[in-house]
């Protein structure tokens, strides 16, 4: 499942799920609408009912990719149902830092309508702690839009950092960033490794 970033949609992550479906895999959209942000207070609900939905139907663990804010949230599914997740891999996400620490926080602020102060620890812990499953962190330096810092995660058994070049709204079609995303899905399950570009 592709996870669009904040105010994106199915469309946003078209590109990249075509990529993947012409390699093999199942790609499906989110089926949200646009990504709002918090300013959707059923966005997690709705989310675990896609999340369980793909498990049922396809009998197999689901693994995530989300682009941006998609990645904040793709981290969060897999700290709620890690039995139903088989990897995540997040595209320049801002996950590990205070939600002010970017470019667009002022615009995220204003269409939630609410101050990114009042976001409850046990949320933004559910962001920031390391999903039980193999997690692959992508980011650019020259992002533009997410402080590379937020993106990293702490390398553990289970996941790593992956540093490429691009912009921030360039991820989804970067041809370093394909490659990436299809080497992580390529592994077989429970046979995790680190990325070797």
């Amino acid at each position: 499942m592709v996870l669009p970033g904040f105010l994106g949609n199915g469309t946003s992550t078209q590109f990249l799920r075509s990529f993947l479906e012409r390699i093999g895999y199942r790609a499906h959209c989110w089926r949200q609408g646009l990504n709002l942000g918090p300013a959707d207070p059923e966005v997690e609900e709705h989310l675990i009912e896609r999340l369980l939905e793909l498990r049922r139907r396809h009998d197999r663990k689901v693994s995530l990719i989300g682009w941006s804010l998609g990645g904040v949230y793709a981290r969060m599914l897999a700290n709620l149902e890690p039995q139903s997740v088989r990897s995540v891999i997040t595209l320049a996400s801002p996950f590990n830092r205070h939600p002010k620490a970017n470019h667009g926080w002022r615009l995220l602020e204003t269409v939630i309508r609410t101050d990114l102060e009042e976001l409850h620890a046990e949320k933004l812990d559910l962001f920031r702690k390391t999903p039980p499953v193999p997690t692959t962190a992508i980011y650019s330096r020259s992002d533009g839009v997410i402080a590379w810092q937020c993106c990293i995660d702490d390398e553990g058994p289970m996941s790593e950092n992956i540093r490429v070049p691009g912009s921030h709204f360039g991820l989804g079609g970067n041809p370093v960033v394909l490659r990436a995303v299809a080497d992580r899905l390529s592994q077989p399950e429970g046979a995790w490794q680190r990325y070797v570009p």
